[in-house]
């Protein structure tokens, strides 16, 4: 939750400072809110990019681990559960 509020509000930040460029009037302008809308959307879908390449490269991230470590990877890619105690 804390990285989702943390690229929101750099998101409307960086969309704000570009687009908004005069404070004298309490509505935004035609111009300002199509700037914003855009800047917006661009934001969402580069991270939405982002976000799927992070899911695919996962896997063989956590394989790579657990074969570093020496404990086999499971069918998820997660390090396998510790082999039980004898007795």
């Amino acid at each position: 939750l804390r990285d989702f509020l943390l690229v929101y509000n750099r998101m409307t930040e960086l969309c704000f400072r570009h687009c908004v460029c005069n404070l004298n009037y309490r509505l935004l302008t035609g111009r300002e809110e199509s700037c914003l809308d855009s800047c917006a959307a661009r934001l969402v879908r580069a991270n939405h990019r982002l976000m799927g390449a992070y899911v695919g490269l996962v896997p063989a991230l956590l394989q790579r681990r657990a074969a570093e470590h020496g404990t086999p990877a499971g069918p998820s890619g997660l390090p396998g559960a510790p082999d039980p105690a004898p007795g």
